[in-house]
């Protein structure tokens, strides 16, 4: 069994900055693909960045060059550093890994 929890959403400005964690425990014996997406109310659940093990990652084009994935020292810890944030990425942003999901961090900015 995984368990994947995020931290580090909140409330902020238009213009602002957030850096989201996402830490794995449980059964896990070697690095994994992991990756975060989020949902806004009303809408479907969209892929924002994802990271392999070696280390390579890929984002959707709404957050190319705004958005940076990247892992942690610990072993499946992953973060998104988050800027130049705008009212359209608030969301509930979830880790993932396989077929494991976090419970999710809200993010929300406001104009």
């Amino acid at each position: 069994q995984v368990q994947l929890v995020e931290s580090g959403g909140g409330l902020v400005q238009a213009g602002g900055s957030l850096r989201l964690s996402c830490a794995a425990s449980g059964s896990i014996f070697r690095l994994n693909y992991m990756d975060w997406y989020r949902q806004a109310p009303g809408k479907q659940r969209d892929l924002v960045a994802g990271i392999t093990s070696t280390g390579y990652t890929t984002y959707a084009d709404s957050v190319k060059g705004r958005f940076t994935i990247s892992r942690g020292n610990a072993k499946n810890t992953i973060h998104l550093q988050m800027n130049n944030l705008k009212p359209e990425d608030t969301a509930v942003y979830y880790c993932s890994m396989g077929k494991y999901w976090g419970l999710g961090t809200q993010v929300t900015v406001s104009s």
